[in-house]
């Protein structure tokens, strides 16, 4: 699979991809929404950080009890019941006078229900997909989440601004039913990939078979660490800069789509294994800018020229699913997504805290210091091989 024009062509792709656009859409329109909400409630930079990222908290729970179900529950009901949730609690947080707690308690359950979606989705796509196309479908989901982050995050600016952030929620609930009857009526009914019922011990077992491989521990490691600790830094782009918050995202999420496009479809295998630790580098070091207060237009620069860097997780991902059974690869996606979206929680409400006690500038710094530092102790096991450990895999998964 070649271009994105055999990609459209693929039976069910279409509508998958669709509903993902929505999706993507209600999360940015209504996480800005909700930080700006809850940073004029309270005037706290760790609040209005945890608000927007705080829900990838609860997806550690989420991996550890629940997401045995991304390979063993047919996907179309899964990700039609996961968008119709989101559509309930989003409309939910728009309710006026709805106290700082019960906020944050609707965000931790959209949370737990989350840790499902990225193991449902991205399992559905690796099966939607030839083997060779899933990587080159992955970076095309990549690049429309950035390029619905850019138009998100700018039209939630505006909307936030002109309107009120509780319209903005009511907007986001609306695109996620959207998601619902997309993901519904678009796609067909499939059996689960797995057998056997979900399951707490079915995830723990499955979760320490994935763990066990030293190889794809460095891959995980990876795939959460660096970028968590630069979403930290994103997570601080509300108290930076209040009134340019939007412009900060939308820069964010077109250095993301630079790279997606560049790592996905215009680099060649061979020259794109070896990108993977630069590109960490690249996601980190424009953020020690920020040590010097920027103003926002050479702000927007380093966060456009940071945000290439996160196209190294298209690198780790395709060494993943190298590393993988197929039959596993719906939870393997899915413990990547829940635990990429812990660490960034964690990581927000990390800088948020350093910010609390020092400055937002100070607190991006930091992060950015502490992602370089993981990257420079990641990076030789990255570059080492271990292509041996998929069918040793396969073989542990059929005892």
């Amino acid at each position: 699979m070649r271009s994105y024009r055999h990609l459209f062509r693929t039976p069910e792709f279409t509508p998958l991809f669709l509903a993902s656009c929505a999706n993507v859409a209600a999360q940015t329109v209504g996480g800005l929404a909700l930080a700006t909400l809850v940073y004029r409630a309270t005037g706290s930079p760790l609040l209005s950080a945890v608000s927007m990222f705080g829900p990838s908290l609860a997806q550690v729970a989420g991996a550890s009890l629940f997401l045995s179900g991304a390979d063993r529950l047919p996907p179309r009901a899964a990700l039609t019941g996961l968008a119709l949730a989101f559509t309930a609690t989003t409309a939910f947080l728009a309710v006026p006078g709805l106290p700082i707690w019960a906020l944050f308690a609707v965000l931790l359950a959209q949370g737990l229900v989350a840790s499902l979606g990225g193991g449902v989705r991205w399992g559905l796509l690796n099966e939607i997909l030839a083997k060779d196309g899933y990587l080159l479908g992955r970076s095309l989901f990549n690049m429309m989440s950035g390029v619905m982050q850019i138009a998100g995050y700018a039209t939630g600016g505006v909307l936030v601004a002109l309107l009120s952030p509780r319209l903005c929620l009511l907007l986001a609930a609306a695109l996620y039913a959207l998601s619902a009857a997309t993901t519904r009526f678009g796609l067909s009914r499939r059996a689960p990939r797995a057998v056997g019922r979900p399951s707490v011990a079915a995830t723990w077992r499955t979760n320490a078979l994935l763990w066990s491989s030293r190889p794809r521990r460095t891959v995980y490691l990876a795939l959460w660490l660096p970028n968590g600790l630069v979403v930290g830094c994103e997570s601080l782009y509300v108290s930076y800069a209040p009134q340019a918050a939007g412009a900060l995202f939308a820069c964010a999420a077109l250095g993301m789509l630079a790279g997606d496009v560049t790592v996905g479809r215009l680099v060649p295998p061979a020259p794109r294994r070896r990108l993977g630790v630069p590109l960490l580098w690249l996601l980190a070091a424009p953020y020690l800018l920020f040590f010097l207060r920027p103003a926002v237009p050479v702000a927007a620069a380093a966060v456009a020229l940071a945000s290439v860097g996160f196209g190294a997780s298209l690198v780790q991902q395709e060494r993943l699913m190298e590393l993988t059974p197929d039959e596993l690869s719906g939870h393997a996606l899915g413990l990547h997504s829940a635990g990429m979206l812990t660490l960034q929680g964690v990581s927000a409400a990390l800088a948020g805290s350093v910010a609390q006690l020092t400055s937002p500038p100070t607190a991006m710094t930091v992060m950015a210091g502490a992602s370089l530092v993981v990257t420079a102790c990641l990076a030789p096991g990255l570059r080492a091989g271990g292509g041996q450990e998929k069918g040793a895999g396969a073989r542990m998964a059929n005892q």
